[in-house]
């Protein structure tokens, strides 16, 4: 059997879909998972044994059999916690097979084989009976099939079907409770990340505004939840507008209803401001008294706790509808809507809420920006320092006369240019939501006769399309909405020399080159999600490593992976270094581009991985980086670019071992861009 997986092409900018073997899928989920930073994740495992620990003696106290059912097992960890409490039968269910196979060898090299039946099925197909996967029902429920919104995972429908079909009825339930906590905030850094603020362009007739379109002012965005390491948001980046609330609680001892609901509470705002964003945590109390508790609970809510590092649990953002301003003592009203699988909140004064509409239906992008542009997108749009690098650049490059080409997914580049002067703009969309979205911003400020918008790949442009004329200059930021990696978006330079011959013999390409750029970092936490396990609270899960670097051998290992590198601190051992050059002012090469080198290490560390992210070359001397912005002080603090994700490139001794006798002085590297594929590989050797 064969699978198909979607990948993006760098060369044609489109998603394609690529035969792979049935084992790749397999592969790429394991290499993925995030089973090794669960595993590491010391608190939440010791709270797990110490809950079910307490939930087996309270079942042997009232003289019966501790039968326990534990859900979505993964490596069999929390019925091997069971087994060896005391409990007498565990039924562990996994429905991804790889790892369910993984449980069987772990369960059976820890010595529970006796005690641990391992079930390859979705809980809502498992039987009870006597020729059924349980023999009868479990009085012992043990989860965890959460994740940072808490339901998105299904853990509602699956705890009700579990409560009727699956455990008895008063079972105990390891965790036993969870609570959503939510606090009001206003803040224009996250608020920046739904909604697109005016742009100020100073032009030589006076200043000019891009404004949004009305009905992407009153937009509620997307769905999805907005989920990020609240712990690295620096406290001056948003406004506290109330006390922590707790928003509901699911006790799951009881069965549970997945239906759609809804919860209230009322609020008095301890500071007046503009009430923009509800930030959002839980944690899970593990037995009825509340004493063992695990909490997802940011750095100013828990100052004394020495906080745990976890990627699989963060916390939540969510957009309110619209920014609401609130006073100081004045009530409000904070509703939280959910369905099976998502959350969503509407903020009201406390005279409106009679007429409360308590079936508020599940945000939807309606203006499509939203479609079109993701969150940190939106962030990048909305950063003034980095859109007057492109005004500085774009005033040096136009001239009066100047025929503008942009190839970009819904960029306001040619609105730049058209106000700074450009004779005429044509802007290039790959997409029918990007023409869509460009449409109704050109709308919105009156430019719709002064911009052209072409819906065409770049291969297709004909001279017609272009009114005959000829490009004087290209422009692109570059902005794809199918990259992943940094050197995704060099698209712009298969577009640029796709439309060569509607170009000038003189045409000036902003931004005129990118360069490729490596630095060796030490993570303060990130490196967990790739290092193995060995024991985890005295279990042996060496399975699940030699799986985990399997899958990654199996491809993974050679390839970097995206990250958001201001969610995740980490100290350059490295200086940075450029390695490639790719020069948009010529077209594509045949040839292969490939570089060779060393880094030397200028700081004591554990070099976990290269960091790698594109600099484009705007002009000669205005340059834009989509990684590194500075190294902070000496110790080496890096600070990241946030709207972009930088590509690591884990090494292979951070899986292997943490344990480096001798630390090395320098990192080799062999780069290769195939201009065939679009893609990079990359080798590192430690020295």
């Amino acid at each position: 059997m064969k699978t198909f997986c979607g990948r993006a092409n760098p060369t044609t900018g489109s998603m394609e879909w690529f035969e792979e073997d049935e084992d790749y899928d397999y592969h790429q989920e394991i290499a993925r998972s995030r089973y090794a930073d669960m595993l590491h994740d010391k608190d939440r495992n010791v709270k797990y044994y110490q809950g079910i620990r307490a939930a087996v003696s309270r079942v042997k106290e009232r003289g019966e059999k501790a039968i326990v059912l534990d859900i979505g097992t993964g490596t069999g960890l929390l019925s091997m916690m069971a087994a060896s409490a005391g409990a007498d039968f565990c039924y562990a269910v996994e429905v991804f097979k790889p790892m369910a196979n993984a449980a069987v060898k772990i369960v059976e090299k820890n010595g529970f084989s006796d005690k641990i039946k391992v079930i390859n099925k979705h809980s809502t197909e498992v039987t009870v009976g006597p020729d059924g996967d349980m023999q009868c029902r479990a009085n012992i429920l043990v989860t965890e099939l959460f994740d940072t919104e808490l339901i998105g995972e299904g853990a509602l429908p699956t705890y009700e079907h579990a409560h009727k079909h699956l455990v008895q009825e008063g079972c105990e339930a390891v965790p036993h409770r969870a609570t959503v906590y939510v606090q009001l905030v206003e803040s224009k850094r996250m608020w920046s990340w739904n909604k697109l603020f005016p742009v100020r362009i100073e032009a030589e007739d006076g200043e000019k505004i891009i404004v949004s379109p009305s009905e992407m002012e009153n937009c509620p965005g997307v769905p999805s939840v907005c989920d990020i390491q609240l712990n690295q948001m620096p406290s001056s980046d948003f406004t506290i507008l109330s006390d922590v609330v707790t928003m509901f609680s699911v006790d799951f001892s009881k069965p549970v209803r997945s239906a759609s609901t809804y919860y209230r509470v009322q609020l008095a705002p301890i500071k007046s401001g503009k009430a923009q964003i509800v930030l959002s945590w839980w944690d899970i109390d593990m037995d009825p008294s509340g004493k063992i508790n695990c909490t997802m609970a940011p750095y100013w809510v828990k100052p004394t706790s020495a906080l745990q590092w976890r990627d699989h649990w963060m916390q939540c953002v969510y957009f309110l509808p619209n920014e609401e301003p609130v006073f100081q003592g004045e009530n409000m009203y904070l509703t939280a809507y959910r369905d099976e699988y998502s959350v969503w909140y509407k903020l009201q004064k406390a005279r409106e809420e009679n007429k409360a509409d308590v079936h508020v239906e599940s945000p939807v992008c309606r203006c499509q920006a939203h479609l079109l542009w993701n969150r940190p997108r939106f962030g990048e749009l909305n950063d003034q320092n980095r859109t007057c690098q492109y005004i500085k650049s774009l005033t040096k490059v136009l001239k009066m006369d100047s025929v503008c080409l942009c190839i970009s997914d819904g960029s306001l580049l040619p609105v730049l240019a058209h106000y700074l002067g450009a004779k005429q703009v044509f802007t290039l969309e790959n997409s029918a939501v990007s023409c869509s979205v460009m449409g109704k911003f050109l709308k919105a400020n009156h430019l719709e006769d002064k911009i052209k918008i072409l819906e065409a790949r770049p291969e297709l442009l004909t001279s017609s399309l272009l009114e005959d004329k000829k490009i004087s200059v290209l422009l692109g930021e570059p902005f794809f909405t199918t990259s992943l990696l940094p050197w995704h978006n060099l698209y712009f330079w298969y577009a640029r020399t796709a439309v060569t011959r509607h170009l000038a013999s003189d045409v000036t390409v902003l931004p005129q080159s990118a360069s490729l750029h490596v630095m060796i970092v030490e993570f303060q936490d990130l490196w967990k999600i790739r290092s193995p396990c060995g024991t985890c609270e005295g279990f042996d899960v060496q399975t699940m490593d030699d799986m985990i670097k399997n899958s990654l051998n199996f491809r993974e290992s050679k390839e970097a992976e995206p990250h958001p590198l201001w969610e995740y601190p980490c100290k350059s051992l490295s200086d940075p270094q450029e390695v490639l050059i790719f020069d948009f002012r010529r077209t594509v090469p045949q040839h292969c581009l490939s570089a060779e080198g060393s880094l030397n290490l200028l700081r004591k560390g554990k070099s976990h991985g290269a960091v790698l992210w594109m600099e484009y070359h705007l002009t000669a001397d205005i340059s834009i980086s989509t990684g590194l912005m500075q190294i902070s002080n000496d110790k080496g603090n890096c600070e990241w670019n946030p709207h972009c994700k930088q590509a690591v490139y884990f090494f292979s001794s951070v899986i292997e071992s943490e344990t480096l006798t001798d630390l090395p002085s320098a990192v080799t590297y062999a780069i290769n861009f195939n201009t065939k594929t679009g893609e990079i590989t990359m080798d590192f050797k430690l020295l």
